[in-house]
């Protein structure tokens, strides 16, 4: 297909040498030697690109660029100048010009800019293939190695990358390949944490990973030094690292990344069991008898994470930091406007900490409400709601107010959230809790080669409801669907966004130290 160029300079006959380089490459080029006979041929017909020249007689660069923008607003102008004044620049910059060339310009700077603006979609999607075809058969011998805890956050990281940079590429066929990858390296991660997470929490072994109840102790308290200005703790629920990746872009405008990495939640990988672990400092069973009655069990009623404030102080005090604290849960817009408005009263605190549940909000209203679903029908998708909230959301306000009063930041989750597409048959008694991704109870029937059972729960350090309680946590992509009405079932939950099992998406998640710029 043919591309078609308005070239306009009030010195176009000496650049017909760059008009014939470009026409011999295949483009069509349009020449005028004026802003006036610019802005009539466009009102004539749509040009992909326009090359303009800043300094004409008559109407200036910039006064055609701004007629120009006015009737083909999407269409690329490139300004050629021989001023290298700032103020203009700035101010062509302002008019929303695609690029800037400065005179004398040689044949292959046009070409190269006519590249980048009209087909570096394209070449950017092949590099991408090519790359991620020559990485393939790398990351599958890496699949078949022997992995330790920090391998498997590596590779973690890496097809996180891939799924960013293949999401929306043309080339269909790769994006399956990785899809494959991704199956194939969650069926060996579940592998993985069945032999080891036991021994994970009893701190059995030398490769032990960085675990929810130890993440405060070992990356937050650190932190906290009052000559050093405020830490928030900013925990946002259900995050994960492809989520932290879409919207770190926006924050770093205001943060510089002091550090970054991953931590395991621990299972189940759920709000209840591994939020309250974090702000704890210990495992749910151990939370069970440090604080009588205030581990809500299941099948009560009443928040299972009402504590959290409460547990979080004593994590404080037994570290030895005896400061002034502050705790705020966010679960809608108004209490986040008020918090973001209130800001500055926390700025004393030498540590605040902000729990905001809007992600986990998403997913459980992507499950249940059609429109949501259909906004969010796959993990590009998903990821990109995540970033639209975000950048228009009060907690982008709440981080920005924090950076301009100096404060800093660690930003994290409790565990991230799978994409279920294999339905697991599982039957249990009436007390048997309704979670897609873990069930305990009593008397549990299920397949056992789609979970990790748990028949001791104090070796996992999980309550236990009575004496034959089994936890039982699915792996890779399952969810558990009872016999009666089946097919409905598997149905509805099928594709949806599910948290409390095994898979690489909920158990590896993203903590990073932010400071102000």
């Amino acid at each position: 297909m043919s591309v078609n160029i308005l070239w306009a300079d009030d010195e176009i006959d000496l650049l017909r040498p760059h008009v014939l380089f470009l026409e011999q490459k295949g483009y069509a080029v349009r020449t005028v030697n004026n802003g006036l006979d610019a802005v009539d041929e466009v009102k004539k017909q749509e040009f992909d690109i326009v090359f303009l020249d800043e300094n004409m007689p008559g109407l200036s660069g910039l006064e055609t660029l701004t007629r120009i923008k006015s009737m083909a607003p999407r269409t690329p102008v490139i300004m050629i100048t021989k001023s290298e004044e700032e103020a203009i620049m700035e101010e062509a910059i302002g008019s929303k010009i695609s690029d800037y060339l400065i005179k004398p310009v040689n044949p292959n700077q046009i070409l190269l800019a006519l590249k980048k603006h009209l087909e570096g979609s394209r070449l950017v999607s092949e590099k991408t293939t090519s790359s991620y075809q020559q990485q393939f058969g790398r990351l599958s011998m890496r699949l078949g190695d022997r992995l330790s805890t920090k391998d498997w956050t590596a590779l973690y990281e890496e097809l996180v990358r891939w799924e960013l940079e293949l999401s929306g590429n043309p080339d269909q066929g790769m994006t399956e390949i990785l899809r494959s990858q991704w199956i194939e390296a969650n069926d060996l991660f579940s592998r993985f944490v069945e032999k080891n997470y036991l021994d994970w929490v009893n701190g059995k072994g030398d490769d032990l990973p960085l675990q929810s109840h130890q993440l405060f102790k070992a990356k937050v308290a650190p932190l906290i030094d009052e000559k050093q200005g405020p830490l928030f703790l900013v925990l946002i629920d259900n995050l994960r690292l492809d989520q932290w990746r879409m919207i770190e872009p926006l924050i770093a405008e205001w943060f510089k990344v002091e550090e970054q990495g991953l931590f395991y939640s621990i299972l189940p990988t759920a709000t209840q069991y591994a939020r309250n672990a974090l702000f704890a400092g210990m495992m749910p069973g151990d939370i069970e008898k440090r604080f009588p009655g205030k581990w809500i069990s299941e099948d009560e009623e009443g928040s299972k994470n009402a504590n959290e404030e409460e547990f979080m102080l004593d994590q404080l005090k037994r570290l030895g930091k005896h400061v002034k604290a502050s705790y705020h849960k966010i679960t809608n817009l108004a209490a986040g406007r008020k918090l973001a408005e209130n800001l500055g009263n926390l700025m004393g605190n030498p540590f605040n900490a902000i729990v905001y549940n809007f992600v986990d909000m998403l997913s459980h209203a992507r499950t249940e409400m059609e429109v949501i679903r259909e906004l969010a029908e796959d993990e590009a998708a998903y990821r990109s709601l995540t970033r639209s909230w975000f950048q228009h959301s009060p907690l982008f306000d709440i981080l920005k107010g924090i950076a301009e009063k100096g404060g800093r930041v660690v930003l994290t989750t409790d565990h991230g959230t799978v994409r279920v597409t294999q339905p697991s048959k599982v039957i249990g008694d009436r007390n048997t809790n309704t979670n897609l991704r873990y069930k305990h109870g009593r008397n549990l029937t299920y397949e056992a080669r789609d979970v990790l059972a748990v028949k001791d729960p104090a070796k996992a350090f999980l309550p236990r409801a009575n004496v034959s309680t089994t936890y039982i946590f699915t792996k890779k992509d399952f969810y558990f669907v009872y016999p009666n009405n089946y097919n409905h079932f598997v149905n509805f939950y099928r594709n949806t966004f599910q948290h409390g099992g095994i898979s690489l998406e909920e158990m590896l998640v993203p903590v990073v130290h932010l400071k102000p710029r």
